[in-house]
């Protein structure tokens, strides 16, 4: 790159009033380490807004500027730079007329750069100015994740797409998931995954293609990748197998692994599940971190809740119990509420299926059915261990059951979960089990149920209209125009979706005096959330509606997540 061009374009920028002289002399002190162009430089450094230095700069050179996420791009247009060129330049192909090919780039002046692809494509280029951010989310859209990488494998091998679907058969299988290029594409995906932080990612063959799609706030979302990856199936699973250190050569029956990275300075868990479907291997890693960091102040408890919360845990003993679905959050509850408890003077264990997350101090347990290891068997080798706290991954059948609320009634106090809808359902749930009703009354101190809601996007929130209908079932009796709500319009930031990021719904019930005679009388699970709304109890849509009004989400979402409710009373 010419420097006299960087300071060429800083001059212009300065006499349009952009940046000032000292900027410019910033910007290009901070060139002589990144060697990047001077704009690029500018904007990552904060001395100037990318929106504001652009336009600008395309008047000063007569030269188009162009927003890439409002077109829509042709396969044809696409097909004529390959993907290794338009990452490597960081370029987009934009347009085709005859001979001549209009591209957005980032740095207008390298001219070396335009007369090498013109000779490369044999096309006349027209250059045309777009900010880089756009120009790497229009390559990763167009193109899809790894794309480079995948054009790369196929050109070392010699060969085309048509042979490469027989690399894996006519090649040593693990030669190949050793192969740079196979390593580079996993590697991406799993950078992809965490710079959209997604929970999950799934790669799942079908009979003509090969998917891959990511969970992010709850929702399955389908991730952009190019359709030769059909043929590096198996080289790719290979590779994951290594990862996670499976057996490679075992394709009929599944198999679970972990595997532990470090990606852009953070340290990832990932739980690796492989099963074998009808047209190969399917995969699905669930992405955590390997150190837990959420406290409970930030899942989105109201502030009476937390005093709630931050009392019963604390108690010497009993045992409290967090329901909901699968993928609600219940673990996350759990860990804020031991690391918030956690201290040298206590001893906890837990024992979890799996152990999701490390929790420093605590001894963690991993159940193995297949050994007898199982929740039940755990428990009472745990309590041989003097703790004070005890953490049982899920109540399943009567005899965990049993021996978590016997253990709660000799001095310990339990943590649980259970798959029930509601709190008051956590109590019917022990009954059907076959506990005896005095000791679920004399060992429960606190049910807690919840759902996860997604946020509004804070890039696109804004003023919502509402039906009388949705307001009934929230049981608000206001008119429509009379309540302020807000909802995402849908951005590049969220996905297009309006909701990015997500919050917790609770539903939360201290046990007293009064509800531990209902419980001994049998009654029923809507007798006793009845009792308990009377106490002070809010319910899951209840709180949700209070989330709602202050703009933190919609009344789809809560409904989405609540739909088995009966509307609150």
């Amino acid at each position: 790159m010419e420097r006299k061009n960087d300071i060429y374009i800083g001059q212009m920028l300065i006499e349009a009033g952009v940046i000032t002289a000292e900027d410019l002399e910033k910007g290009l002190k901070e060139q002589k380490n990144t060697d990047e162009f001077i704009c690029t430089i500018l904007v990552s450094m904060g001395l100037a807004q990318e929106d504001t230095l652009l336009p600008v700069l395309s008047r000063q050179l007569n030269m188009p500027f162009v927003k890439i996420k409002n077109l829509e791009i042709q396969p044809e247009v696409i097909s004529k730079v390959p993907a290794k060129f338009a990452t490597h330049y960081k370029l987009m192909p934009i347009s085709l007329e005859e001979h001549e090919i209009s591209l957005a780039v980032t740095d207008p002046l390298d001219v070396h750069t335009l007369d090498d692809l013109k000779l490369l494509l044999g096309l006349e280029v027209k250059p045309m100015l777009a900010g880089e951010k756009d120009i790497l989310e229009a390559i990763h859209k167009y193109y899809g994740v790894g794309a480079e990488t995948l054009e790369e494998i196929v050109s070392e091998k010699n060969t085309d797409t048509t042979t490469a679907a027989g690399i894996a058969k006519t090649e040593d299988l693990e030669a190949l998931a050793e192969d740079a290029s196979i390593i580079k594409f996993v590697n991406q995906i799993l950078t992809q995954a965490l710079s959209e932080r997604a929970s999950d990612i799934h790669i799942e063959p079908f009979e003509d293609e090969l998917k891959v799609r990511m969970r992010v706030d709850g929702i399955l979302y389908d991730t952009p990748i190019p359709p030769t990856i059909k043929y590096f199936h198996q080289a790719i699973v290979s590779r994951i197998k290594i990862m996670a250190n499976l057996n490679i050569a075992e394709r009929r029956l599944p198999q679970d692994g972990r595997i532990k990275v470090k990606l852009q300075e953070k340290e990832l868990d990932l739980r690796v599940s492989i099963i074998p479907a009808s047209f190969g291997e399917s995969v699905q890693i669930r992405v955590l971190s390997s150190i837990f960091f959420l406290n409970l102040e930030k899942l989105g408890f109201m502030e009476d809740d937390l005093k709630k919360i931050a009392s019963v845990i604390k108690k010497p003993h009993g045992i409290i119990f967090v329901t909901g679905p699968t993928g609600a959050g219940k673990s996350t509850t759990l860990y804020a509420s031991l690391a918030k408890i956690n201290s040298s003077s206590i001893k906890i264990i837990t024992v979890e299926d799996p152990v999701e997350y490390q929790l420093r101090g605590v001894m963690q347990i991993q159940v193995m059915p297949k050994i007898g290891l199982t929740f039940a068997a755990g428990l009472r080798s745990i309590l041989r261990h003097d703790p004070d706290v005890i953490m049982v991954g899920e109540v399943r059948d009567y005899e965990t059951a049993e021996v978590a609320i016997r253990a709660s009634l000799t001095g310990h106090l339990v943590f649980s979960t259970l798959h029930t809808n509601d709190a008051a359902g956590a109590i019917t749930r022990l009954l059907d089990m076959g506990v005896e009703p005095f000791l679920v009354s004399s060992s429960l101190e606190c049910m807690i149920a919840q759902r996860l809601v997604r946020l509004i996007c804070p890039e696109c929130r804004a003023p919502a209209k509402v039906s009388e209908l949705a307001l009934k079932n929230f049981g608000v009796s206001e008119k429509p125009e009379n309540v302020n709500l807000f909802a995402g319009k849908g951005c590049p930031a969220c996905k297009f979706s309006g909701y990015r990021g997500r919050t917790g719904i609770y539903e939360i019930i201290v046990m007293n005096d009064c509800l531990r005679e209902m419980v001994i009388q049998k009654a029923s699970s809507q007798q006793i959330k009845r009792k308990a709304i009377e106490f002070g109890m809010r319910s899951l849509r209840s709180d949700g509606w209070n989330k709602i009004q202050k703009g933190l989400t919609t009344i789809e979402e809560v409904m989405r997540v609540t739909q088995i409710e009966e509307t609150v009373e």
